[in-house]
């Protein structure tokens, strides 16, 4: 456990990070943004934890940035844009820490993610959710295009729906969020521990280098041209190809046996 605002729980290679502040529905405050930079930056140099799961207090996951705080800032001569600008920097380099870790990250999702939320949903590998959970960047029905949330999204579901969630507001219940690829897994509300955790355990027993190698090259080539996407992963694959453990994992494979990784 590190703060109030952010509980750490480790069990079996699994790090479980929850969002404590559920008077606010998780908000992310300038103070919640800080606090999980510094434990995202913790665990991109810890070496035991294989896996980590994000999840949130209370009845929702994360409601997006605090606009109290946000309103209390217009009082400021310049009328917050200072602060504002601070606040958007800090949280987008907070988002880009998330598939920057060594680790995967699932987001376990119950209740709402909403706005900045949705995009720390985005954020992360991968999103497990509870049936009932709904997804919105509905910040136009406030007056405020969610222009950084939408970098994450758009990242994850199709354009024309990532279109339609931010200029109508609309909120996408959790089936049709893995329709469009938001969503992983959903799970009955009673079963979304025990569905995040399985789904963490799964990528914890796997080869951890050969994991943390995949998900380097998997954010690395998005975006290359084919040629230098297949020039860089073959280098990768190359690299992972002469380690001790994967001349293990294949000679286990082919005797069928349980590898002996060291």
């Amino acid at each position: 456990m590190t703060d109030d605002l952010i509980q750490r729980e480790d069990a079996g290679g699994i790090a479980t990070l929850t969002l404590n502040a559920p008077h606010s529905l998780n908000a992310l405050s300038t103070a919640m943004i800080a606090r999980l930079t510094a434990e995202l930056d913790r665990l991109a140099a810890d070496r035991a934890t294989r896996v980590v799961i994000l999840r949130g207090a209370g009845r929702a996951f994360c409601a997006g940035h605090d606009l109290k705080e946000m309103q209390a800032a217009r009082a400021g001569a310049d009328k917050g844009a200072a602060f504002f600008r601070q606040l958007f920097d800090a949280c987008a380099a907070m988002m880009q820490r998330l598939p920057a870790l060594p680790q995967p990250v699932i987001a376990q999702v119950h209740g709402i993610a909403t706005a900045a939320g949705c995009q720390l949903a985005a954020s992360c590998d991968m999103v497990v959710a509870a049936e009932d959970a709904r997804f919105g960047v509905n910040g136009v029905n406030i007056g405020l295009f969610c222009s950084t949330p939408m970098v994450a999204l758009t990242r994850k579901v199709p354009p024309a729906v990532a279109f339609e969630m931010l200029t109508t507001g609309e909120f996408l219940p959790a089936p049709r969020a893995r329709e469009v690829g938001l969503v992983n897994r959903i799970a009955a509300p009673a079963d979304l521990d025990t569905a995040t955790r399985a789904l963490a355990e799964t990528l914890a027993a796997k080869l951890t280098a050969a994991v943390r190698i995949g998900k380097r090259s998997f954010y690395d080539q998005m975006g290359l041209p084919l040629d230098q996407a297949y020039a860089l992963t073959g280098d990768r694959m190359t690299e992972n190809m002469l380690w001790r453990d994967t001349e293990e994992g294949i000679s286990a494979f082919l005797e069928k046996r349980a590898p002996d990784w060291a």
